[in-house]
């Protein structure tokens, strides 16, 4: 294309003007793929789109400016939240997760556009690979810790992994689910045989999928509908701590693997990942002692929060809870589970604040009233969550390389010191 179909060049010097650079500087913005050049048709040196310019200076302006009321700010274009709802690309979250299925709402997230009937399937090398690594592991291993081992051993089938660019990353990503999954151990016991020992990748929705490798209770079609529904609620939420990980791997230009694999690091703490399995515990103690009076007393006794209940965030019920609990009531055997969940929030709201229900509870009603074990919350975030990963890294990789590198305020002793 030329000036005279719309596009107007720029000479280096213009560009460099135009970014407040050196020139030296605009031709390293080329070398990191940020600017494409185009040689001059007689030597004179180089021209570079105006658009594309000004594009890049207007980015390079909005991570210079001062941080908003002292935090760090980082721009997406993937989730808002508010006060009572949260949205993806502009859509209502709670309305698309309702409506489609976890794959649909994850291509939604990655390319906003919605591709019907999307199936994620994986490769039979990565799954091999992964099934290995897991099956190698003690048998006390958390999910987690399988889905740390099998993304590593899905990577280094991957000859791909080092390429960034977006069709690549969301090809890793379309077989890395599936894999994490589908290299899970089954809930039952698979029958024995030459035809079980040669099973290769499954068909079908990953949720199915999903529910043979969490419960071994067969599927009724509210419940895997109510699993499919909270894989989509929990895609993405912003920058939560895992997600803030991901994109400084990726700012690092980490693979999509690497950059998943830091999620699921800082997943494994305890102030992040552990809170499903906490509020199935308390869940199934409301339960078993027939009210949750004495179980919400012993925790404000020992100074510890009610676990399920308040969200910083929100200053109601959590949507993706309230859509979860919701679809609940059509699951058979959930009516106790839901119940106990309803007299928690109230038996703490007089004195909480009004703290209400979040989504760790309603995923814990979920667990509990399909036979899922307590770590089943875990891996259901888990898994959900790598979709949300993929798209924060995919927006990372379009960022200038490293820009998640804080400076550190030193605070120790003063230099020079004698050699200990």
């Amino acid at each position: 294309m030329n000036e005279a179909q719309g596009e107007r060049r720029i000479s280096t010097r213009e560009a460099a003007r135009l970014l407040g650079v050196k020139p030296a500087t605009v031709y390293a913005y080329v070398s990191r793929g940020q600017l494409t050049s185009r040689r001059d048709a007689v030597g004179r040196g180089s021209s570079f789109d105006a658009a594309e310019v000004e594009s890049l200076a207007r980015r390079t302006r909005r991570e210079a400016a001062p941080p908003v009321g002292g935090e760090p700010v980082v721009r997406t274009s993937l989730t808002l939240i508010e006060p009572d709802r949260y949205w993806f690309r502009g859509v209502d979250a709670a309305e698309l997760a309702a409506r489609h299925s976890y794959e649909e709402a994850a291509e939604w997230l990655w390319t906003g556009a919605l591709r019907r009937n999307a199936r994620f399937t994986a490769p039979p090398d990565a799954l091999a690979a992964a099934r290995r690594a897991v099956a190698a592991l003690p048998e006390h291993s958390g999910p987690v810790d399988r889905l740390r081992v099998a993304t590593a051993a899905a990577a280094v089938t991957d000859p791909l992994r080092f390429d960034l660019s977006e069709e690549a990353v969301l090809g890793s990503a379309r077989r890395l689910i599936p894999t994490l999954v589908d290299a899970l151990p089954p809930a039952a016991p698979e029958p024995a045989g030459p035809a079980a020992a040669q099973e290769n990748a499954p068909e079908g929705p990953l949720a199915a999928r999903l529910w043979t490798r969490l419960t071994a209770r067969d599927p009724d079609p509210a419940g895997l509908g109510a699993l499919d529904l909270a894989l989509a609620l929990l895609i993405d939420h912003d920058l939560a701590a895992s997600t803030l990980a991901v994109r400084v791997a990726a700012s690092a230009r980490a693979h999509p693997y690497a950059a998943v694999s830091a999620g699921l690091g800082v997943l494994e703490g305890p102030l992040h990942g552990a809170a499903g399995r906490l509020a199935h515990r308390t869940l199934a103690e409301v339960l078993e002692r027939g009210g949750a009076a004495p179980v919400v007393a012993e925790h404000l006794r020992a100074g510890r929060p009610v676990p399920g209940l308040g969200h910083r965030l929100y200053a109601a019920e959590d949507p993706r809870a309230t859509a979860l609990f919701a679809r609940l009531e059509d699951v058979p055997g959930a009516a106790a589970a839901l119940a106990a969940a309803r007299e928690l929030v109230d038996t703490t709201a007089a004195g909480r604040g009004g703290l209400h229900a979040n989504v760790d509870l309603a995923l814990a009603v979920l667990t509990l009233s399909t036979g899922m074990p307590a770590e089943a919350g875990e891996t259901v975030f888990a898994v959900a969550r790598t979709a949300g990963w993929i798209a924060h890294a995919l927006e990372e990789y379009q960022e200038r390389p490293l820009r998640m590198r804080p400076t550190g305020h030193y605070e120790g002793p003063r230099p020079p010191r004698p050699l200990p």
